[in-house]
């Protein structure tokens, strides 16, 4: 291709080429740094409540759980007569314990015994104080005792 020569000699620049050449559009540093700010003062105030509502979250979701053990605990007695001891556990559940008659099992969905939201093994007794057996998930801290989101979560059967 060949170009062709500007008859006035002289050479002028389009509009659309001036702009091009005065650098192109974009954000500056300091539009970029007020953008910045604005998502850390909105991630300052909603991040807490956000992460309050992931910790109501898992003890809703321990105290489900420990619902759905009772309910599987009450399906082995009705079909043993009896409620698993402590040194079975809640194995018991999932997995026959030796030769027992009547286990009629498994009676928990998954087969196995899920851990508890944070990732901690429930704690089983049979029997428990003043009733037949208890439940209890030891919280984020994975210890006895605690308060907040560590406090114990524990089954209530009477």
């Amino acid at each position: 291709m060949t170009s062709i020569p500007s008859t006035s000699g002289s050479r002028e620049t389009s509009p659309s080429r001036r702009l091009m050449l005065s650098g192109s559009p974009g954000f500056t540093l300091i539009e970029m740094l007020v953008v910045l700010v604005i998502i850390g003062l909105i991630m300052g105030l909603v991040g807490p409540r956000v992460l309050n509502y992931l910790s109501e979250a898992r003890v809703k979701a321990a105290k489900l759980q420990i619902e759905a053990f009772s309910s599987s605990l009450d399906l082995f007695y009705l079909d043993t007569g009896r409620y698993p001891t402590t040194s079975e556990g809640l194995a018991a559940l999932a997995k026959r314990p030796g030769n027992m008659q009547g286990w009629n099992g498994p009676y928990l969905k998954t087969g196995a015994v899920p851990l508890d939201p944070w990732s901690h093994d429930y704690v089983y007794r049979s029997p428990a104080d003043r009733a037949p057996y208890s439940i209890t998930s030891l919280g984020s801290d994975g210890r006895e005792g605690g308060t907040g989101n560590a406090a114990d979560i524990k089954s209530t059967v009477h």
